[in-house]
């Protein structure tokens, strides 16, 4: 049956097919037939399998187990974070580690090991990852932790769902006085504002995130707002309904233009106080500010959006932000959510994981064709240059050589994929790589790898799955 199952780009929108989860067994399921489909907040194509079928993990979904004592939740990949929050927070606990959005599933933020805004204190979501069953298309579900089945527990943290389907996912809450949080608000006149601040800022407060005005020139380029927080000792315990607005239909046109962006970018710049301010915010408004808004990727217009969400070494941080942005006025583009974020020293959990040391900077742009992409070309020049890397559940166009420079541990990834998982990320990066890939000036040759890849998997999966 033909489903909509678009990704939060909406670029390619169409009808896809979906599958039971159970066809991930049957052996008239052709390789490269399925992959799991949660709640479509990856912006790209890495949750897309155009030429096969997409299993959508959402019905039915269910938290299993909570225990306030320790802190321990399981429950379904199909459940979203929110409904995760909306069942720990009156028990006074919260996620380690809080993305954008609370409406992306469990599995989906394990299977793309997503950030947030303390990754210098907690690391990514997959540190707090204890086990999860996977189901494999060879055999019984797989018990995947730090102690059993260890390769596969690390090729899964950040691996797009291409080893196996999560069912069920067992995770660590921190306790916390209060979700909500005490906010430090500290307005900078440019870049050099923000990094002058950030050392003492991450020190002293759990989470931090910069706003940037990406149109701003001359003296004020790269000027912002700096938010720390920390939870509050005193809050509110009882979630409320975050969904408050809506963009009920699809505007004909971008209204995210660079016009109505520099307007709003003055407004949002001028209406910070000057001085360091202090306040108590509500958790949704500190984290997920835009889940209260539905639907607002149909503001960037009917052609959809690209993110470019990169990461690149602290050493040349500064005037990497600098160039990335520049470059994007010097094609005529303008971001709506520019955000600036450190991420720290702790090691990635996932064999694919994107946070890394460094700095990432988040740029949103309304699709405009040719132009938008010859852009994005540019920009990922200036993130190879610096040593960077882009993140593959926000990409829908990245080159293959450019993920490979990524992620070096990609084959191995390749080599734990399940047979019959596949997605159009994985399509049009790692399987368009030939098979003996040893530099980056070697040709793309994919057909050959594809099927090179899959006789290599048969031989790796055998040994894994193979009796103790």
């Amino acid at each position: 049956m033909a489903h909509n199952f678009d990704s939060w780009g909406r670029l390619d929108r169409k009808p896809r097919e979906s599958s039971r989860l159970e066809s991930l067994g049957d052996p008239a399921v052709e390789d490269d037939g399925l992959l799991a489909f949660g709640n479509g907040r990856s912006y790209g194509d890495s949750c897309h399998n155009d030429d096969g079928r997409l299993i959508p993990m959402r019905a039915a979904a269910r938290i299993h187990a909570f225990d306030p004592g320790s802190g321990i939740l399981e429950a379904d990949a199909g459940v979203t974070l929110n409904e995760i929050l909306e069942h720990v927070i009156p028990h006074g606990f919260f996620l380690e580690v809080t993305p954008g959005t609370a409406l992306a599933t469990l599995g989906g933020a394990v299977a793309n090991d997503v950030h947030g805004k303390n990754h210098h204190r907690r690391g990514s979501f997959g540190h707090s990852v204890i086990s999860f069953s996977l189901l494999r298309s060879d055999g019984s579900p797989l018990r995947c932790s730090r102690q059993e089945n260890t390769e596969l527990f690390a090729a899964s943290i950040g691996g797009m769902g291409l080893t196996g389907v999560m069912t069920r996912i067992r995770i660590r809450l921190m306790k916390v006085a209060s979700p909500d949080i005490e906010q430090v608000a500290n307005r900078f006149d440019n870049i050099d504002g923000y990094f002058d601040r950030i050392d003492a800022v991450d020190r002293d407060h759990e989470y931090s995130v910069a706003w940037i005005d990406q149109l701003a020139t001359g003296k004020s380029t790269g000027r912002g707002v700096l938010m720390a927080g920390d939870h509050a000792e005193a809050g509110n315990q009882v979630s409320a309904s975050g969904r408050r607005l809506s963009v009920p239909l699809q505007p004909p046109v971008n209204l995210l233009n660079r016009l109505t962006l520099s307007a709003f970018n003055a407004l949002y710049y001028g209406r910070a106080p000057k001085q360091e301010t202090r306040s108590l915010v509500g958790w949704r408004g500190y984290f997920h500010p835009l889940d209260a808004i539905g639907h607002w990727n149909r503001l960037y217009g009917p052609k959809g959006l690209y993110q470019h969400q990169s990461v690149f070494p602290a050493g040349n941080a500064r005037e990497t932000v600098l160039k990335l942005m520049e470059c994007a006025r010097a094609h005529g583009h303008a971001s709506f959510l520019t955000v600036l974020k450190r991420f720290g020293s702790i090691p990635q959990p996932g064999l694919l994981s994107f946070a890394r040391p460094g700095f990432t900077l988040t740029l949103d742009f309304a699709n405009q064709g040719a132009a938008t992409l010859k852009m994005l070309e540019a920009l990922d020049e200036i993130v190879l240059a610096a040593g960077g890397a882009l993140n593959p559940y926000k990409d829908a166009r990245m080159s293959a050589q450019m993920f490979e420079a990524s992620f070096l541990d990609w084959k191995r990834l390749e080599q734990l994929r399940d047979p019959k998982l596949v997605s159009d990320f994985w399509k049009r990066t790692a399987l368009a790589l030939p098979a003996d890939r040893t530099d980056s000036g070697a040709t793309i040759g994919g057909k050959d790898y594809t099927k090179l890849s899959r006789n290599e998997n048969t031989s790796n999966l055998k040994q894994i799955n193979a009796p103790a």
